[in-house]
């Protein structure tokens, strides 16, 4: 594999050489985290397996870059570093040109290095694993990772729980999990994943992202852009079928602050639902009938896609699928002749739905209907 070029004219952030047996490469960005830095790298230090026995330090490194602080952030780094010499936290700090200075440029800088810190090992399947620096890693956080990509999995979600929701945002927060709870639920029973059986959950975001290299460089690695870049990185993996396995062994706590670091994230969200409480609104999903034809649909396609050489446009097959999804055959017919992934194909089609007549036909409804639709559904079908 071709190593990738940091940031093209970026020197190295990071100067110590990494251990030859590192298996995974931390990454956590940070902007003025100095109230809770000590917290996130205690997490980190303290990492056990299921026997609860330390990890072996060689094992995993944490890279800590503070970026355009004016905190005391990067000295409290520097007295951790000093505090625990065994533990291998490496940290630099940098002031960014304002253009630049955001998350998407900071985590695409740290996870190139940590791709070229292990291509200089020679490790193509080298773990980088994203984390926060307002956000606290489970005791056994690597010690599960490392068990789901023995098992061959490219890209591992954790599940992200917030601590101290503010009360305005505390029930849209809990319906929105339960939505994409249920939602992830129905899709193991109707459109199963081998590499990501049930239970699982449905998060795979900046907090808790671990990918092999091999598969950062080939999803494209994460875009430099202002915020949502993990987001867009998460599309971008599922639009080359990398293998993601969302275990919910894998945690991580996170706050809940409404005054973020970037235009929109997590604590934007937080305030907007804050104010749909105080206007009595509700969000607005996809109704259980249009998510369950669907998800079905989905999976007689992924059928379909095995043998995508054989088919030809009056196949009925594809008629089928066509007439299940509302889509012109001849469309559909095109679209799988000329993508190379099922996950590129899959996401053409749902950008169709979405502005097409599906969802004229499967209007949005209230989450709170949606969600006991779902509990219905799951009752009716003995999986309570």
């Amino acid at each position: 594999m071709q190593a990738i070029n940091t940031c093209e004219s970026s020197p190295k952030l990071f100067k110590i050489e990494p251990k030859e047996a590192m298996r995974i490469a931390v990454i956590v960005p940070v902007k003025n985290e100095a109230e809770g830095l000590v917290r996130t790298l205690d997490a980190l230090r303290m990492q056990k397996d299921e026997t609860g026995l330390p990890l072996h330090p060689s094992i995993y490194e944490v890279l800590l870059l503070a970026n355009n602080c004016t905190d005391n952030t990067f000295k409290i780094a520097q007295q951790y570093q000093t505090l625990f010499p065994r533990f291998n936290l490496h940290i630099s700090e940098i002031d960014l040109p304002k253009p630049d200075a955001h998350i998407g440029t900071v985590r695409r800088m740290m996870m190139d290095e940590a791709y070229e810190r292990f291509m200089s090992i020679g490790q193509a399947k080298g773990i980088i694993v994203s984390t926060d620096g307002d956000s606290e890693v489970d005791s056994q956080w690597i010690h599960f990772i490392l068990i789901e990509m023995d098992k061959g999995n490219d890209v591992v979600g954790g599940r992200i729980l917030t601590r101290n929701t503010p009360s305005l945002s505390k029930m849209h927060h809990l319906r929105d999990v339960s939505y994409r709870y249920h939602l992830s639920r129905l899709e193991s029973i109707l459109d199963p994943s081998q590499f990501d059986p049930w239970p699982r959950h449905f998060q795979c975001y900046g907090p808790s992202l671990a990918v092999t290299c091999d598969i950062y460089h080939k999803a494209g690695r994460i875009p430099a852009i202002p915020y949502l870049e993990d987001e867009e990185f998460r599309k971008a993996l599922y639009r080359i079928d990398a293998k993601v396995r969302k275990s919910p062994l894998v945690k991580v706590y996170t706050s809940a602050r409404l005054i973020g670091k970037v235009t929109f994230g997590f604590s934007v969200q937080l305030k907007q639902w804050g104010d749909m409480t105080l206007e009595n609104q509700q969000q607005q999903v996809e109704p259980l009938p249009s998510l369950i034809q669907k998800t079905k649909v989905k999976n007689e396609l992924r059928q379909v896609w095995k043998s995508k050489e054989e088919l030809y446009a009056e196949d009925h097959r594809l008629q089928k699928i066509s007439t299940g999804l509302m889509l012109d055959l001849q469309w559909l017919y095109e679209r799988i002749s000329a993508s190379s992934y099922f996950g590129e194909l899959w996401e053409s089609i749902e950008d169709e739905l979405e502005n097409g007549r599906w969802r004229e036909v499967h209007s949005l409804e209230p989450i709170s209907q949606v969600i006991s639709n779902f509990r219905q559904f799951f009752y009716g079908a003995n999986l309570a």
